[in-house]
């Protein structure tokens, strides 16, 4: 199943339209993630279980998907049900606690869907050097429609920035 000789998989092969949604209603951390995760079970890129599969992982090891102020990369195993390596955004109305007492509360969640232990790597790599940048982070948080966050995503970053 593994695609671990195949060439880099950039973001622009992972984030597949309707994969991103913005001003989402979340009461918790796992209706964000049953949120996000359903972007991905809707295009058929995993299986309903793998979202069940990041609930449990969350549950288990606490907030690790919390990887910065605000942002929530949950993820799981590729055995537990994806189909295709894919990755999800999702912004929220009105951010929600996932129990990390530095970075909460989260109002974005990126969903990672990796096929192999491997080839998400350069996608990953993408979506990382574009949250790092804070004027990025504000053109995300600020963007109105799943369009503008895809072209943010997609072009690597706000206007003026790398591309």
């Amino acid at each position: 199943m593994g695609r671990s000789g195949d060439p880099a998989v950039t973001l622009e092969k992972y984030l597949l339209p309707g994969h991103i949604a913005v001003n989402v209603q979340a009461d918790d951390w796992e209706e964000a993630i049953r949120a996000v995760g359903g972007l991905l079970v809707d295009s058929g890129s995993v299986e309903p279980r793998f979202v069940d599969a990041m609930v449990r992982v969350t549950k288990e090891l606490g907030p690790y998907a919390v990887i910065a102020p605000g942002i929530a990369l949950p993820h799981a195993r590729p055995e537990d049900g994806v189909k295709r390596g894919s990755l999800a955004v999702l912004r929220l109305a009105k951010p929600v606690p996932f129990g990390n007492s530095v970075n909460d509360p989260v109002d974005v969640v990126i969903a990672l869907a990796p096929v192999d232990s491997s080839s998400h790597i350069a996608a990953l790599a993408e979506i990382c050097d574009f949250l790092r940048d804070e004027e990025n982070l504000a053109a995300l948080r600020s963007a109105g429609s799943c369009d503008e966050v895809a072209r943010l995503l997609l072009s690597g970053g706000a206007p003026g920035e790398r591309r």
